[in-house]
C-alpha cells in the first residue's frame, strides 16, 4: 500500500474520522503505534513497526507527524501523505524515546489530555514504561482499537483490493491441487503456493502458511515441514494472498486417496459448521450469532473438544505476524456486523488423540441482506486420486 493507492480526499476523511473520534473520546493528543492504524492513516508500507515508530494526531484540525528510524525517510517521503516527518538513529545508536520527547514537547502533547495505542507485537514494554513516565497524569486513556474500529467498515477502493487478492488466493489453491502427489514434501507444495501467489500479483503475507498431513493434521496451525505426502493422508493448507496489502485468506482440506469414514465425517462437520456460521452473517447482527450458530452444530457432533479456536474475525491490510483485524466471531464479542465489514468463516475441529484436524476457511463480504462470498474455489474436499 502507498498514498497512490488512493485518492487525497480518502485520506483526509480517514483522518477527520479520526479527529472526530480522538475528540469524542475525550482526548487533545493520540500517539499511534499500530503499523495497521499508521497505513490507513497515511498509506505507509514501510518495516519501521520491527523498531520504534509512532504517528500523532491532535483532535483538533493539525498536521499528522510521524516518527520513525533513519532508514525508512526515504520511503515515508515517496509512500505516505504525512505532514511532518522526523526520524531518529541511522548511522549510529539513538535512544528513540528521547527523540520522541522532544517531539511530544515541541507539539504540546504534555499540556493536553492523551491517549496511546498499546498494540501487541509493535511496542516494546521497555518504551511503554518510558511513554507512561513521561507523560505521567497526561496520559489518561489506553485506546488501542479507537483507529483500528474505524477501519472495519472498507471502502469501495478497498474492497476492490480485497476483491482482487482473493481471486488470486484461488488461483494459488488451483496450484496447489495441481501439484498434489504422493512423495511430494509439504515444503515443496509451500513452494508451488508461494510460486503462484507471488506471480499472479500478491505480495507477502503477515502470516506465513499452514499446511499440515498425515499425523500433523491435529496442529491448528502447522508451519510446512520436509514430511513427504503418502497415501492415505488427511491434510490441511491456509495461506493469505494480498494486494496493495489487503489481504484475503483461504483454506482446504485435502486427502491423498480415498478418505476414511472418519475422515469425511469430520469434514462434513467443519463444512455444515461453516454454512452454518455463513447463514447467519448480515448487517445489523451481533458477531456471537454465527459464532454461535456454527458452535451448535459441532457441539452436535459431539466435537466441541475440538472447537480450539474461534470462528472468524475481520480481515486487515495486515502487518506481521498477524492480518487480524479487533472483530472476532467469538464468545465475549461485542461488534455488531456492518455492511461493508470483510471477515473470514472458519469454525475447526482438531482432535489431539485422533491425529485429524479440519478447517475450511472462506471470507465474505458482509451486506445489508446477508454477505457475499469472496473466495470461489470449491469447498469440497481435495481427494487427490493415488495409484
Amino acid at each position: 500500500m502507498s498514498k497512490h493507492d488512493f485518492t487525497t480526499d480518502e485520506f483526509y476523511a480517514r483522518r477527520q474520522r479520526a479527529q472526530e473520534a480522538i475528540g469524542a473520546a475525550g482526548l487533545d493528543w493520540f500517539v499511534v503505534f499500530h503499523p495497521v492504524s499508521i497505513r490507513w492513516l497515511t498509506g505507509s508500507d514501510a518495516k519501521s513497526y520491527q523498531e520504534f515508530q509512532c504517528l500523532l494526531i491532535s483532535a483538533r484540525p493539525g498536521p499528522i507527524v510521524v516518527l520513525t528510524r533513519d532508514g525508512e525517510l526515504n520511503e515515508f517521503r515517496d509512500d505516505a501523505l504525512v505532514d511532518e516527518l522526523h526520524t531518529f538513529g541511522g548511522g549510529e545508536p539513538e535512544d528513540p524515546i528521547e527523540a520522541f520527547a522532544v517531539l511530544s514537547k515541541a507539539f504540546g502533547l504534555h499540556e493536553g489530555r492523551i491517549g496511546m495505542e498499546v498494540p501487541a507485537f509493535y511496542l516494546h514494554p521497555h518504551h511503554y514504561v518510558r511513554i507512561r513516565q513521561l507523560f505521567g497524569e497526561g496520559l489518561v486513556a489506553e485506546l488501542t482499537n479507537l483507529i483500528l474500529d474505524l477501519t472495519l467498515v472498507k471502502s469501495t477502493q478497498e474492497i476492490q483490493f480485497i476483491r482482487e487478492a482473493a481471486r488470486i488466493a484461488d488461483l494459488a489453491m488451483a496450484r496447489f491441487v495441481r501439484s498434489l502427489a504422493i512423495g511430494r514434501s509439504e515444503l515443496e507444495l509451500a513452494g508451488e503456493v508461494y510460486h503462484e501467489l507471488l506471480t499472479s500479483g500478491s505480495g507477502l503475507a503477515a502470516s506465513p502458511i499452514n499446511l499440515v498431513s498425515g499425523d500433523r493434521s491435529c496442529f491448528s496451525h502447522g508451519a510446512p515441514t520436509s514430511r513427504r505426502l503418502q497415501r492415505g493422508d488427511f491434510g490441511n493448507i491456509e495461506y493469505g494472498a494480498t494486494f496493495r496489502r489487503y489481504t484475503a485468506t483461504i483454506g482446504r482440506q485435502f486427502c491423498i486417496g480415498p478418505p476414511s469414514a472418519r475422515m469425511v465425517d469430520i469434514d462434513n462437520v467443519v463444512r455444515q459448521a461453516s454454512d452454518a456460521c455463513l447463514a447467519n452473517v448480515r448487517s445489523g447482527v451481533s458477531a456471537l450469532v454465527p459464532h454461535e450458530a456454527a458452535k451448535r452444530v459441532i457441539s452436535d457432533a459431539g466435537l466441541n473438544h475440538g472447537r480450539v479456536h474461534l470462528s472468524g474475525y475481520g480481515l486487515a491490510p495486515g502487518s506481521p505476524p498477524s492480518w487480524a483485524e479487533p472483530l472476532y466471531l467469538f464468545g465475549g464479542s461485542s461488534t455488531v456486523l456492518q455492511a461493508g465489514m470483510v471477515i473470514t468463516i472458519e469454525p475447526p475441529v482438531f482432535l489431539g488423540e485422533e491425529r485429524l484436524g479440519a478447517r475450511l476457511i472462506d471470507n465474505v463480504l458482509v451486506t445489508t441482506t446477508g454477505y457475499e462470498l469472496l473466495t470461489q474455489f470449491p469447498r469440497d474436499l481435495i481427494v487427490m486420486e493415488s495409484y
